[in-house]
């Protein structure tokens, strides 16, 4: 059974930090592209930061760039974003996602919410 289970989402001030935990398993979390998204109310989800299997890459949306951070701990199955500098606008349910083309997977954590609020 595969699961992705976020932690570490909350309530913060504006300017406040928080990082987000996505732990896996029942796959082989190494092998997967990692990515976090997050979807406002009202709004699409929308992809906010990727690394790749073995974190020499990553990509992150122009909204984040500078304030967030993904990494990955392979030995732990766990990926992480690291939230800096947060905005009002960042208040959204975050998703971790994983996803390998050879065979075609993906799949999706429950979410955790991030609110960003004085």
């Amino acid at each position: 059974q595969v699961q992705l289970v976020e932690s570490g989402g909350g309530l913060v001030q504006p300017g406040g930090s928080l990082r987000l935990s996505c732990a896996g398993s029942g796959i082989t979390f190494s092998n997967y592209v990692m990515s976090w998204y997050r979807q406002a109310p009202g709004k699409e989800r929308e992809l906010v930061a990727r690394i790749t299997t073995a974190g020499g890459s990553t990509s992150y949306a122009e909204s984040v760039k500078g304030r967030f951070t993904i990494s990955r701990d392979n030995a732990k199955n766990t990926v992480y974003l690291q939230m800096n500098m947060l905005k009002p606008e960042d208040t959204a349910v975050y998703y971790c996602n994983g996803g390998i083309n050879y065979p075609y997977r993906r799949y999706w954590g429950q979410g955790t919410q991030v609110t960003v609020s004085s």
